[in-house]
């Protein structure tokens, strides 16, 4: 027998989960975490819409469920409105205090907001990103994403070398994290480091990450024969 599961059975399980929890919310509507399990299940139905209203219920039966207002931060996000991303999020780490996850989103969204119409104010977006994954890595050593992201934060600076310490910090977390290798192989490249840009790069590649063509045309005349 195949262990492959069945598309429709999939939904058939999500469908069953939706009704369950409906009904559960029936009898009792004033239970937030019920909604937000329920928005939960229609995003992964990508009914969107019925999901958002899921999770300001959700809120409003419980202000302090910071992961519903992550989850409308990742709505935001998916409609292209990078304020409201932030926002939610913003209220994420104000509703539980040490939330690490807020804190990296809106990184994350202040690093989407640079785009070189006044170095000022691309500057400041970057310095306070970098506010606020220092603060998500406080609250959680183990967040291997805010160390990338850091990472990137960094190299959006022009500090090299903090930007690679970051990146290394991300692998002492999670050493086969993709993400973190190819930053590193991009990198060594610049500070001309070829041996270990080639072995971070093919690190990458075995991870299964699509590293950029001329990241490996740059590379190909320093492989050795």
């Amino acid at each position: 027998m195949s262990d492959t599961q069945d598309p429709s059975h999939l939904s058939t399980n999500v469908d069953e989960k939706v009704s369950s929890l409906r009904s559960h919310l029936s009898t009792n509507d004033e239970c937030g975490t019920t909604h937000y399990n329920l928005a939960v299940a229609l995003m992964g139905k990508k009914e969107y819409v019925d999901a958002e209203n899921e999770l300001h219920e959700a809120i409003d039966c419980s202000p302090s469920l910071a992961e519903a207002y992550v989850l409308l931060g990742g709505i935001c996000l998916q409609r292209n409105d990078l304020e409201g991303c932030y926002r939610f999020n913003q209220r994420a780490t104000k509703a539980r205090a040490g939330f690490a996850e807020g804190y990296g989103n809106m990184a994350f969204v202040l690093l989407q907001l640079v785009d070189g119409k006044d170095a000022k104010e691309d500057e400041e977006k970057v310095d306070k990103a970098i506010k606020h994954l220092r603060k998500a890595i406080i609250h959680n050593k183990n967040f291997v994403q805010a160390f990338t992201t850091l990472g990137t934060a960094y190299f959006m600076k022009g500090l090299i070398p903090e930007g690679i310490k970051a990146n290394l910090e991300a692998l002492a977390v999670e050493p086969k994290f993709p993400i973190a290798h190819n930053n590193l192989a991009v990198a060594y490249l610049e500070s001309e480091e070829y041996e270990k840009a080639i072995i971070h790069c093919d690190q990458a590649v075995n991870l299964g990450f699509e590293v950029a063509p001329a990241l490996l045309d740059e590379l190909a005349p320093h492989r050795k024969a």
